[in-house]
Protein backbone atom coordinates (compact mmCIF):
# COMPACT_ATOMS: atom_id res chain seq x y z
CA UNK A 1 0.00 0.00 0.00
CA UNK A 2 0.88 3.46 -0.28
CA UNK A 3 0.33 7.11 0.92
CA UNK A 4 -0.78 9.97 -1.07
CA UNK A 5 2.37 10.80 -2.44
CA UNK A 6 2.86 7.41 -4.19
CA UNK A 7 5.51 5.58 -1.57
CA UNK A 8 4.88 2.23 -0.93
CA UNK A 9 3.56 0.34 1.57
CA UNK A 10 3.63 -3.14 0.71
CA UNK A 11 5.96 -5.86 2.10
CA UNK A 12 8.96 -7.01 -0.22
CA UNK A 13 7.30 -9.80 -1.10
CA UNK A 14 4.02 -8.53 -2.05
CA UNK A 15 6.30 -5.76 -4.21
CA UNK A 16 7.79 -8.24 -6.00
CA UNK A 17 4.34 -9.76 -7.38
CA UNK A 18 2.87 -6.31 -8.15
CA UNK A 19 3.85 -6.23 -11.50
CA UNK A 20 0.80 -8.84 -12.00
CA UNK A 21 -1.35 -6.62 -9.18
CA UNK A 22 -4.92 -6.68 -10.99
CA UNK A 23 -5.80 -3.18 -8.77
CA UNK A 24 -3.13 -1.22 -10.36
CA UNK A 25 -4.39 -2.32 -14.02
CA UNK A 26 -7.71 -2.09 -12.84
CA UNK A 27 -6.92 1.41 -11.77
CA UNK A 28 -5.37 1.96 -14.66
CA UNK A 29 -8.61 1.18 -16.97
CA UNK A 30 -11.21 2.89 -15.03
CA UNK A 31 -9.11 5.78 -15.75
CA UNK A 32 -9.23 5.20 -19.35
CA UNK A 33 -13.40 4.72 -19.03
CA UNK A 34 -13.64 7.56 -17.17
CA UNK A 35 -11.46 9.67 -20.05
CA UNK A 36 -12.98 8.21 -23.02
CA UNK A 37 -16.06 11.15 -23.79
CA UNK A 38 -13.39 13.27 -24.03
CA UNK A 39 -10.94 11.47 -26.40
CA UNK A 40 -14.00 10.75 -28.01
CA UNK A 41 -15.18 14.34 -28.40
CA UNK A 42 -12.41 15.30 -29.22
CA UNK A 43 -11.88 12.58 -32.40
CA UNK A 44 -15.26 13.40 -33.68
CA UNK A 45 -14.47 17.18 -34.23
CA UNK A 46 -11.46 16.64 -35.72
CA UNK A 47 -12.88 13.91 -37.90
CA UNK A 48 -16.21 15.51 -38.61
CA UNK A 49 -18.63 13.35 -41.79
CA UNK A 50 -19.71 16.79 -42.90
CA UNK A 51 -17.81 19.87 -41.28
CA UNK A 52 -20.33 23.10 -40.97
CA UNK A 53 -17.23 24.59 -39.09
CA UNK A 54 -17.15 27.73 -40.99
CA UNK A 55 -21.17 28.06 -41.28
CA UNK A 56 -21.47 27.74 -37.79
CA UNK A 57 -18.11 30.56 -37.33
CA UNK A 58 -20.12 32.80 -39.61
CA UNK A 59 -23.92 32.28 -38.16
CA UNK A 60 -24.28 31.13 -35.03
CA UNK A 61 -21.39 30.63 -33.14
CA UNK A 62 -20.53 34.05 -32.27
CA UNK A 63 -24.13 34.15 -30.58
CA UNK A 64 -23.81 30.80 -28.53
CA UNK A 65 -20.11 32.13 -27.31
CA UNK A 66 -21.32 35.70 -26.39
CA UNK A 67 -24.38 34.78 -24.58
CA UNK A 68 -22.28 31.80 -22.75
CA UNK A 69 -19.53 34.56 -21.97
CA UNK A 70 -22.14 36.90 -20.58
CA UNK A 71 -24.18 34.39 -18.68
CA UNK A 72 -20.35 33.13 -16.76
CA UNK A 73 -19.58 36.54 -16.08
CA UNK A 74 -22.87 37.94 -15.23
CA UNK A 75 -23.80 34.58 -12.56
CA UNK A 76 -20.43 34.17 -11.58
CA UNK A 77 -19.79 38.14 -10.24
CA UNK A 78 -23.89 38.06 -8.46
CA UNK A 79 -22.47 34.67 -7.23
CA UNK A 80 -19.47 35.76 -6.08
CA UNK A 81 -20.74 38.64 -4.61
CA UNK A 82 -24.22 37.12 -3.01
CA UNK A 83 -22.04 33.91 -1.32
CA UNK A 84 -19.33 35.87 -0.10
CA UNK A 85 -21.33 38.67 1.60
CA UNK A 86 -23.37 36.04 3.09
CA UNK A 87 -20.62 34.16 4.06
CA UNK A 88 -18.76 37.37 6.11
CA UNK A 89 -22.32 38.43 7.60
CA UNK A 90 -23.02 34.89 9.30
CA UNK A 91 -18.95 34.56 10.16
CA UNK A 92 -18.24 37.77 11.66
CA UNK A 93 -21.71 38.78 13.12
CA UNK A 94 -24.64 37.62 15.24
CA UNK A 95 -27.48 39.27 14.25
CA UNK A 96 -31.49 38.34 14.49
CA UNK A 97 -32.16 34.38 13.02
CA UNK A 98 -28.45 34.23 12.59
CA UNK A 99 -28.68 30.35 13.67
CA UNK A 100 -30.73 29.19 11.30
CA UNK A 101 -29.64 31.24 8.39
CA UNK A 102 -26.56 30.55 8.17
CA UNK A 103 -27.62 26.87 7.37
CA UNK A 104 -30.62 28.19 5.15
CA UNK A 105 -28.72 29.41 2.27
CA UNK A 106 -27.41 26.21 1.94
CA UNK A 107 -30.85 25.05 0.53
CA UNK A 108 -30.98 26.23 -2.84
CA UNK A 109 -28.52 23.93 -3.44
CA UNK A 110 -32.05 21.34 -3.72
CA UNK A 111 -33.34 23.34 -6.13
CA UNK A 112 -32.19 22.98 -9.58
CA UNK A 113 -31.87 26.12 -11.51
CA UNK A 114 -34.64 24.83 -14.42
CA UNK A 115 -36.98 24.30 -11.43
CA UNK A 116 -36.46 27.80 -9.90
CA UNK A 117 -36.80 29.03 -13.61
CA UNK A 118 -40.18 27.32 -14.21
CA UNK A 119 -40.83 29.06 -11.11
CA UNK A 120 -39.89 32.52 -11.46
CA UNK A 121 -41.91 32.95 -15.06
CA UNK A 122 -44.80 31.25 -13.22
CA UNK A 123 -44.80 33.84 -10.43
CA UNK A 124 -43.80 36.76 -12.99
CA UNK A 125 -46.22 36.02 -16.09
CA UNK A 126 -49.26 37.57 -16.85
CA UNK A 127 -51.30 34.84 -15.33
CA UNK A 128 -49.20 34.87 -12.20
CA UNK A 129 -50.17 36.75 -8.80
CA UNK A 130 -48.03 39.51 -9.28
CA UNK A 131 -50.02 40.15 -12.52
CA UNK A 132 -53.31 39.68 -11.25
CA UNK A 133 -52.54 41.58 -8.27
CA UNK A 134 -51.58 44.73 -9.83
CA UNK A 135 -54.21 44.59 -12.21
CA UNK A 136 -56.75 43.99 -9.22
CA UNK A 137 -55.59 46.84 -7.13
CA UNK A 138 -55.43 49.63 -10.21
CA UNK A 139 -58.22 48.28 -11.95
CA UNK A 140 -56.15 47.57 -15.50
CA UNK A 141 -57.92 45.10 -17.40
CA UNK A 142 -55.21 43.84 -19.95
CA UNK A 143 -51.51 44.00 -21.04
CA UNK A 144 -52.12 46.89 -22.93
CA UNK A 145 -53.31 49.08 -19.83
CA UNK A 146 -49.46 48.60 -18.06
CA UNK A 147 -45.95 48.01 -18.60
CA UNK A 148 -44.46 45.03 -17.02
CA UNK A 149 -40.70 43.68 -17.94
CA UNK A 150 -40.04 40.96 -19.89
CA UNK A 151 -39.42 37.81 -17.70
CA UNK A 152 -37.67 35.68 -20.21
CA UNK A 153 -34.53 37.17 -21.10
CA UNK A 154 -30.53 36.35 -20.51
CA UNK A 155 -31.06 39.16 -17.71
CA UNK A 156 -33.77 36.63 -16.07
CA UNK A 157 -31.30 33.46 -16.42
CA UNK A 158 -28.72 35.11 -14.60
CA UNK A 159 -30.75 36.40 -11.67
CA UNK A 160 -32.19 32.56 -11.32
CA UNK A 161 -28.76 30.43 -12.15
CA UNK A 162 -26.93 33.07 -9.41
CA UNK A 163 -29.47 32.11 -7.01
CA UNK A 164 -29.36 28.44 -7.49
CA UNK A 165 -25.73 28.18 -7.67
CA UNK A 166 -24.13 31.18 -5.29
CA UNK A 167 -24.09 27.97 -2.27
CA UNK A 168 -20.81 26.79 -3.78
CA UNK A 169 -19.21 30.56 -2.90
CA UNK A 170 -20.70 30.54 0.45
CA UNK A 171 -19.78 27.66 1.48
CA UNK A 172 -16.24 27.50 0.33
CA UNK A 173 -16.08 31.00 1.28
CA UNK A 174 -17.66 30.57 4.98
CA UNK A 175 -14.85 27.95 5.90
CA UNK A 176 -11.72 30.22 4.68
CA UNK A 177 -13.52 33.15 6.97
CA UNK A 178 -14.18 30.58 10.32
CA UNK A 179 -10.11 29.50 9.81
CA UNK A 180 -8.64 33.17 9.43
CA UNK A 181 -7.07 34.12 13.04
CA UNK A 182 -9.41 36.53 15.51
CA UNK A 183 -5.90 38.62 15.68
CA UNK A 184 -5.68 40.10 12.79
CA UNK A 185 -9.19 41.52 12.72
CA UNK A 186 -8.86 42.77 16.39
CA UNK A 187 -5.32 44.30 15.65
CA UNK A 188 -7.68 45.98 12.07
CA UNK A 189 -10.26 47.43 15.10
CA UNK A 190 -7.71 49.02 17.24
CA UNK A 191 -6.53 50.65 14.42
CA UNK A 192 -10.06 52.42 13.40
CA UNK A 193 -10.47 50.05 10.76
CA UNK A 194 -14.35 49.82 10.02
CA UNK A 195 -16.17 47.09 8.92
CA UNK A 196 -15.89 47.62 5.13
CA UNK A 197 -11.94 47.93 5.70
CA UNK A 198 -11.60 45.00 7.80
CA UNK A 199 -13.31 43.18 4.81
CA UNK A 200 -11.40 44.41 1.95
CA UNK A 201 -7.84 44.79 4.11
CA UNK A 202 -8.19 41.53 6.24
CA UNK A 203 -11.02 39.63 5.36
CA UNK A 204 -10.99 39.06 1.52
CA UNK A 205 -6.91 38.98 0.50
CA UNK A 206 -6.83 35.21 2.65
CA UNK A 207 -10.04 34.01 1.48
CA UNK A 208 -9.39 35.04 -2.07
CA UNK A 209 -8.21 31.30 -3.29
CA UNK A 210 -11.90 30.21 -1.33
CA UNK A 211 -13.89 32.34 -3.42
CA UNK A 212 -12.20 31.93 -6.34
CA UNK A 213 -12.30 28.20 -6.67
CA UNK A 214 -16.00 28.52 -6.09
CA UNK A 215 -16.59 31.04 -8.30
CA UNK A 216 -14.97 28.90 -11.03
CA UNK A 217 -17.72 26.19 -10.23
CA UNK A 218 -20.16 28.55 -10.61
CA UNK A 219 -19.07 29.11 -14.25
CA UNK A 220 -18.70 25.11 -14.51
CA UNK A 221 -22.30 24.74 -13.22
CA UNK A 222 -23.51 27.75 -15.80
CA UNK A 223 -21.96 26.31 -18.96
CA UNK A 224 -23.55 23.04 -18.11
CA UNK A 225 -26.76 24.37 -17.64
CA UNK A 226 -29.39 23.48 -20.38
CA UNK A 227 -32.93 23.70 -18.60
CA UNK A 228 -32.89 27.10 -18.00
CA UNK A 229 -31.18 28.66 -20.68
CA UNK A 230 -33.27 26.66 -22.81
CA UNK A 231 -36.42 27.40 -20.93
CA UNK A 232 -35.68 31.29 -21.29
CA UNK A 233 -34.82 30.98 -24.93
CA UNK A 234 -31.15 31.80 -24.40
CA UNK A 235 -28.98 30.22 -26.86
CA UNK A 236 -25.22 29.19 -25.57
CA UNK A 237 -22.61 26.38 -26.25
CA UNK A 238 -25.06 24.10 -24.66
CA UNK A 239 -28.20 24.81 -26.18
CA UNK A 240 -26.06 24.24 -29.44
CA UNK A 241 -25.05 21.13 -29.40
CA UNK A 242 -28.15 20.01 -28.96
CA UNK A 243 -29.39 21.86 -31.82
CA UNK A 244 -26.98 21.30 -34.18
CA UNK A 245 -27.15 17.41 -33.34
CA UNK A 246 -30.65 16.89 -32.55
CA UNK A 247 -32.58 19.07 -35.32
CA UNK A 248 -29.53 19.44 -37.90
CA UNK A 249 -28.50 15.80 -37.50
CA UNK A 250 -25.10 16.89 -37.63
CA UNK A 251 -22.63 15.03 -34.91
CA UNK A 252 -19.54 16.62 -36.02
CA UNK A 253 -21.05 19.78 -35.36
CA UNK A 254 -22.36 19.07 -32.21
CA UNK A 255 -18.84 17.35 -31.33
CA UNK A 256 -16.50 20.71 -32.23
CA UNK A 257 -19.01 23.50 -30.11
CA UNK A 258 -18.35 20.32 -27.40
CA UNK A 259 -14.96 20.93 -27.98
CA UNK A 260 -15.52 24.22 -27.62
CA UNK A 261 -17.28 24.04 -24.13
CA UNK A 262 -14.27 22.39 -22.74
CA UNK A 263 -11.47 24.68 -24.07
CA UNK A 264 -13.88 27.38 -22.38
CA UNK A 265 -13.64 24.62 -18.92
CA UNK A 266 -9.90 24.38 -19.46
CA UNK A 267 -9.20 27.91 -19.80
CA UNK A 268 -11.09 28.58 -16.98
CA UNK A 269 -9.71 26.03 -14.04
CA UNK A 270 -6.24 27.30 -15.64
CA UNK A 271 -7.07 31.07 -14.90
CA UNK A 272 -8.37 29.89 -11.70
CA UNK A 273 -4.96 28.47 -10.86
CA UNK A 274 -2.83 31.09 -12.68
CA UNK A 275 -4.73 33.85 -10.13
CA UNK A 276 -4.06 32.66 -6.99
CA UNK A 277 -0.61 30.89 -8.24
CA UNK A 278 1.58 33.68 -6.07
CA UNK A 279 -0.96 33.76 -3.32
CA UNK A 280 0.71 32.01 0.19
CA UNK A 281 -1.61 33.05 3.20
CA UNK A 282 -0.11 30.77 6.38
CA UNK A 283 -1.93 30.13 9.39
CA UNK A 284 0.02 30.27 12.50
CA UNK A 285 0.20 26.74 13.83
CA UNK A 286 0.18 27.42 17.44
CA UNK A 287 -2.15 29.89 19.94
CA UNK A 288 -4.53 31.05 16.55
CA UNK A 289 -7.40 33.02 17.76
CA UNK A 290 -10.45 31.74 16.12
CA UNK A 291 -12.41 34.80 14.89
CA UNK A 292 -14.93 36.89 17.32
CA UNK A 293 -18.52 37.04 16.42
CA UNK A 294 -19.31 40.72 17.03
CA UNK A 295 -23.23 41.39 17.98
CA UNK A 296 -25.38 43.66 15.55
CA UNK A 297 -28.98 44.93 17.02
CA UNK A 298 -31.74 46.84 15.59
CA UNK A 299 -31.89 48.49 12.42
CA UNK A 300 -28.33 46.87 11.22
CA UNK A 301 -28.46 43.46 12.82
CA UNK A 302 -32.14 43.17 10.63
CA UNK A 303 -30.70 44.47 7.61
CA UNK A 304 -27.94 42.06 8.05
CA UNK A 305 -30.68 39.03 8.49
CA UNK A 306 -32.31 40.72 5.64
CA UNK A 307 -29.30 40.50 3.30
CA UNK A 308 -29.11 36.61 4.14
CA UNK A 309 -32.53 36.12 4.12
CA UNK A 310 -32.80 37.33 0.39
CA UNK A 311 -30.61 34.84 -1.71
CA UNK A 312 -32.82 31.94 0.85
CA UNK A 313 -36.02 33.57 -1.01
CA UNK A 314 -34.87 33.87 -4.16
CA UNK A 315 -33.03 30.51 -4.42
CA UNK A 316 -34.91 28.12 -2.40
CA UNK A 317 -38.33 29.75 -0.87
CA UNK A 318 -40.25 31.31 -3.98
CA UNK A 319 -39.59 27.70 -6.12
CA UNK A 320 -40.74 25.82 -3.46
CA UNK A 321 -43.70 28.09 -2.61
CA UNK A 322 -44.59 28.02 -6.03
CA UNK A 323 -44.37 24.10 -6.70
CA UNK A 324 -45.93 23.51 -3.66
CA UNK A 325 -49.59 25.68 -4.76
CA UNK A 326 -49.39 23.80 -8.30
CA UNK A 327 -48.75 20.07 -6.21
CA UNK A 328 -52.02 20.47 -4.39
CA UNK A 329 -53.49 18.96 -7.12
CA UNK A 330 -53.36 15.23 -5.74
CA UNK A 331 -54.53 13.66 -9.24
CA UNK A 332 -50.99 14.30 -10.72
CA UNK A 333 -49.55 12.62 -7.71
CA UNK A 334 -51.05 8.95 -8.62
CA UNK A 335 -50.16 9.95 -12.70
CA UNK A 336 -48.87 6.59 -14.08
CA UNK A 337 -46.14 8.88 -15.79
CA UNK A 338 -44.50 10.09 -12.33
CA UNK A 339 -44.77 6.78 -11.03
CA UNK A 340 -42.29 5.58 -13.75
CA UNK A 341 -40.52 8.10 -13.99
CA UNK A 342 -39.53 8.18 -10.21
CA UNK A 343 -38.86 4.14 -10.44
CA UNK A 344 -36.70 5.25 -13.38
CA UNK A 345 -34.76 7.85 -11.30
CA UNK A 346 -34.52 5.59 -8.40
CA UNK A 347 -32.83 2.66 -10.28
CA UNK A 348 -30.72 4.79 -12.77
CA UNK A 349 -29.85 7.08 -10.14
CA UNK A 350 -28.76 4.11 -7.35
CA UNK A 351 -27.01 1.80 -9.93
CA UNK A 352 -24.94 4.81 -10.81
CA UNK A 353 -24.14 5.94 -7.42
CA UNK A 354 -23.48 1.97 -6.88
CA UNK A 355 -20.84 1.59 -9.88
CA UNK A 356 -19.48 5.11 -9.10
CA UNK A 357 -18.32 4.88 -5.69
CA UNK A 358 -17.25 1.61 -6.08
CA UNK A 359 -15.16 2.51 -9.39
CA UNK A 360 -13.89 5.39 -7.52
CA UNK A 361 -12.88 3.00 -4.44
CA UNK A 362 -11.34 0.34 -6.22
CA UNK A 363 -9.13 3.63 -8.43
CA UNK A 364 -7.99 4.64 -4.87
CA UNK A 365 -7.13 1.79 -3.53
CA UNK A 366 -5.29 0.32 -6.40
CA UNK A 367 -3.23 3.44 -6.39
CA UNK A 368 -1.77 3.71 -3.32
CA UNK A 369 -1.71 -0.19 -3.53
CA UNK A 370 0.79 -0.53 -6.43
CA UNK A 371 2.99 2.41 -5.76
CA UNK A 372 3.33 2.81 -9.37
CA UNK A 373 3.67 6.20 -11.10
CA UNK A 374 1.18 6.55 -13.88
CA UNK A 375 -2.26 5.35 -11.44
CA UNK A 376 -0.98 7.88 -9.18
CA UNK A 377 -0.70 10.23 -12.31
CA UNK A 378 -4.04 9.32 -13.41
CA UNK A 379 -5.85 9.54 -10.63
CA UNK A 380 -6.28 13.36 -10.67
CA UNK A 381 -7.13 13.11 -14.31
CA UNK A 382 -10.50 11.34 -13.70
CA UNK A 383 -11.84 14.26 -11.96
CA UNK A 384 -12.77 15.87 -15.54
CA UNK A 385 -15.77 14.51 -15.92
CA UNK A 386 -17.10 16.74 -12.75
CA UNK A 387 -16.13 19.66 -15.18
CA UNK A 388 -17.54 18.13 -18.11
CA UNK A 389 -20.81 19.89 -19.00
CA UNK A 390 -23.15 16.88 -19.40
CA UNK A 391 -24.12 17.50 -23.25
CA UNK A 392 -20.54 17.22 -23.65
CA UNK A 393 -20.58 13.74 -22.02
CA UNK A 394 -23.44 12.81 -23.96
CA UNK A 395 -21.85 13.41 -27.61
CA UNK A 396 -19.28 11.59 -26.42
CA UNK A 397 -20.59 8.40 -24.94
CA UNK A 398 -23.42 7.91 -27.49
CA UNK A 399 -21.11 7.58 -30.54
CA UNK A 400 -18.33 4.94 -29.03
CA UNK A 401 -21.25 2.98 -27.33
CA UNK A 402 -23.31 3.16 -30.22
CA UNK A 403 -20.90 1.78 -32.81
CA UNK A 404 -19.83 -0.96 -29.81
CA UNK A 405 -23.58 -1.88 -29.58
CA UNK A 406 -23.62 -2.28 -33.50
CA UNK A 407 -20.63 -4.83 -33.33
CA UNK A 408 -21.69 -6.74 -30.64
CA UNK A 409 -25.11 -7.38 -32.15
CA UNK A 410 -23.66 -8.37 -35.39
CA UNK A 411 -21.33 -10.57 -33.68
CA UNK A 412 -24.38 -12.23 -31.69
CA UNK A 413 -26.32 -12.75 -34.60
CA UNK A 414 -24.01 -13.89 -37.02
CA UNK A 415 -23.66 -16.72 -34.01
CA UNK A 416 -26.88 -17.37 -32.66
CA UNK A 417 -29.24 -16.17 -35.26
CA UNK A 418 -31.36 -13.62 -33.32
CA UNK A 419 -30.84 -9.77 -33.26
CA UNK A 420 -30.21 -8.63 -29.20
CA UNK A 421 -30.62 -5.21 -30.14
CA UNK A 422 -29.02 -2.60 -28.76
CA UNK A 423 -27.78 -3.56 -25.43
CA UNK A 424 -26.09 -0.13 -24.30
CA UNK A 425 -27.92 2.30 -25.82
CA UNK A 426 -31.17 0.79 -26.37
CA UNK A 427 -31.38 0.29 -22.57
CA UNK A 428 -30.37 2.65 -19.65
CA UNK A 429 -26.90 1.39 -19.56
CA UNK A 430 -25.49 4.57 -21.26
CA UNK A 431 -27.01 7.08 -19.26
CA UNK A 432 -25.98 4.92 -15.68
CA UNK A 433 -22.41 5.22 -17.62
CA UNK A 434 -22.67 8.99 -18.41
CA UNK A 435 -23.56 9.57 -14.37
CA UNK A 436 -20.84 7.68 -13.68
CA UNK A 437 -18.13 9.87 -16.04
CA UNK A 438 -20.03 12.86 -14.39
CA UNK A 439 -19.90 12.59 -10.86
CA UNK A 440 -16.71 10.64 -10.84
CA UNK A 441 -14.57 12.95 -8.82
CA UNK A 442 -17.18 12.71 -5.66
CA UNK A 443 -16.46 9.09 -5.48
CA UNK A 444 -13.53 8.88 -6.33
CA UNK A 445 -12.21 12.19 -3.79
CA UNK A 446 -14.41 11.06 -1.38
CA UNK A 447 -12.41 7.62 -1.32
CA UNK A 448 -9.34 8.92 -1.38
CA UNK A 449 -9.22 11.32 1.15
CA UNK A 450 -11.30 8.68 3.38
CA UNK A 451 -8.61 5.98 2.56
CA UNK A 452 -5.77 8.71 3.60
CA UNK A 453 -7.04 8.70 6.90
CA UNK A 454 -6.79 5.33 7.72
CA UNK A 455 -3.31 4.58 9.64
CA UNK A 456 -0.45 2.60 7.13
CA UNK A 457 0.15 0.44 10.20
CA UNK A 458 -3.22 -1.50 9.86
CA UNK A 459 -3.46 -2.62 6.77
CA UNK A 460 0.05 -3.73 6.87
CA UNK A 461 -1.14 -5.67 9.90
CA UNK A 462 -3.80 -7.25 7.98
CA UNK A 463 -0.89 -8.10 5.32
CA UNK A 464 1.71 -9.69 7.39
CA UNK A 465 -1.70 -12.30 9.20
CA UNK A 466 -2.04 -13.56 5.62
CA UNK A 467 -4.77 -11.07 4.48
CA UNK A 468 -4.59 -10.32 0.63
CA UNK A 469 -5.36 -6.98 -0.30
CA UNK A 470 -9.15 -7.58 -1.01
CA UNK A 471 -9.53 -8.74 2.40
CA UNK A 472 -7.07 -5.92 3.71
CA UNK A 473 -9.94 -3.71 2.08
CA UNK A 474 -12.86 -5.36 3.28
CA UNK A 475 -11.82 -6.27 6.90
CA UNK A 476 -9.79 -3.40 7.95
CA UNK A 477 -10.58 -0.01 5.52
CA UNK A 478 -14.46 -0.60 4.59
CA UNK A 479 -15.32 -0.18 8.62
CA UNK A 480 -13.51 2.87 9.19
CA UNK A 481 -14.29 4.71 5.85
CA UNK A 482 -17.93 3.53 6.01
CA UNK A 483 -19.11 7.14 7.05
CA UNK A 484 -17.31 8.99 4.23
CA UNK A 485 -18.70 6.01 1.02
CA UNK A 486 -22.50 6.25 2.55
CA UNK A 487 -22.00 9.73 2.46
CA UNK A 488 -20.28 9.96 -1.27
CA UNK A 489 -23.11 7.32 -2.10
CA UNK A 490 -26.00 10.16 -1.42
CA UNK A 491 -24.15 12.98 -3.20
CA UNK A 492 -24.16 11.13 -6.17
CA UNK A 493 -27.16 10.14 -6.31
CA UNK A 494 -28.53 13.67 -5.81
CA UNK A 495 -26.94 14.99 -8.70
CA UNK A 496 -28.15 11.98 -10.96
CA UNK A 497 -31.57 13.18 -10.14
CA UNK A 498 -30.71 16.59 -11.02
CA UNK A 499 -28.50 15.90 -13.80
CA UNK A 500 -30.70 17.28 -16.89
CA UNK A 501 -28.64 17.42 -19.87
CA UNK A 502 -27.33 14.24 -20.35
CA UNK A 503 -30.19 12.62 -19.29
CA UNK A 504 -32.15 14.08 -22.40
CA UNK A 505 -29.21 12.86 -24.76
CA UNK A 506 -29.24 9.58 -23.87
CA UNK A 507 -31.96 8.11 -22.34
CA UNK A 508 -33.82 5.49 -24.21
CA UNK A 509 -37.27 6.20 -26.23
CA UNK A 510 -39.78 7.17 -23.63
CA UNK A 511 -37.82 6.57 -20.82
CA UNK A 512 -38.36 9.94 -18.51
CA UNK A 513 -36.54 10.29 -15.06
CA UNK A 514 -38.26 13.01 -12.81
CA UNK A 515 -35.84 15.63 -14.53
CA UNK A 516 -36.94 14.61 -17.90
CA UNK A 517 -40.78 14.77 -17.03
CA UNK A 518 -40.12 18.41 -15.26
CA UNK A 519 -38.35 19.57 -18.22
CA UNK A 520 -40.86 18.29 -20.80
CA UNK A 521 -44.02 19.50 -18.90
CA UNK A 522 -42.70 22.83 -18.14
CA UNK A 523 -41.42 23.12 -22.02
CA UNK A 524 -45.36 22.86 -22.40
CA UNK A 525 -46.38 25.54 -20.01
CA UNK A 526 -48.20 23.17 -17.66
CA UNK A 527 -45.98 23.88 -14.34
CA UNK A 528 -48.97 22.07 -12.30
CA UNK A 529 -47.66 18.79 -13.86
CA UNK A 530 -44.16 19.70 -13.30
CA UNK A 531 -44.62 20.55 -9.92
CA UNK A 532 -45.07 16.67 -8.13
CA UNK A 533 -41.72 16.12 -10.09
CA UNK A 534 -40.05 19.13 -8.97
CA UNK A 535 -40.74 18.51 -5.69
CA UNK A 536 -39.74 14.86 -5.14
CA UNK A 537 -36.35 16.03 -7.04
CA UNK A 538 -36.09 18.96 -4.00
CA UNK A 539 -36.81 16.81 -1.50
CA UNK A 540 -34.06 14.12 -2.24
CA UNK A 541 -31.95 17.63 -2.78
CA UNK A 542 -32.60 18.49 1.05
CA UNK A 543 -31.23 14.88 2.18
CA UNK A 544 -28.03 16.44 0.52
CA UNK A 545 -27.80 19.79 1.85
CA UNK A 546 -28.70 18.27 5.60
CA UNK A 547 -25.84 16.23 4.73
CA UNK A 548 -23.63 19.15 4.26
CA UNK A 549 -25.09 21.55 6.83
CA UNK A 550 -23.70 18.58 9.09
CA UNK A 551 -20.53 17.97 7.75
CA UNK A 552 -19.59 21.93 7.83
CA UNK A 553 -20.85 22.76 11.65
Amino acid sequence: MSDQTGQSFLPPAARVRRRRDPWSVGAVLIAALMLLPVASVLWIALHPAENIWPHLVSTTLPRYLGNTALLMAGVGLLSAAAGTGAAWLVVMYRFPGHWWLQWALLAPLAVPAYVGAYALVDFLEYAGPVQRMLRATFGWESAADYWFPAIRTRGAAILVLSAALYPYVYLLARAAFREQSGAGYEVARALGVGPWGRLWRVGLPSARPAIAAGTAVVMMETINDFGTVDYFAVQTLTTGIFSVWLQAGNIGGAAQLATLSLALIVALVVVEKLSRRRSRHFLAARSQRPVTAQPLTGVRGWGAALMCALPVAGGFVLPVAVLVSHALDAGEWAAPGLIRALTHTLTVGGAAAAITVALGLFMSYGARLSGRRLPVLLLPLTAIGYAVPGAVLGVGLLIPLAALDNRVADAVLALTGSDPGLILTGSAGALTLAYAVRFFAIGQGTADAALGRVPPSLPMAARSLGRTAGGALRAVHLPLIRASVLSALLLVFVDCVKELPATLLLRPFNYDTLATRVHAKASLENIAEAAPAALAITLVGLAAVALLARANR
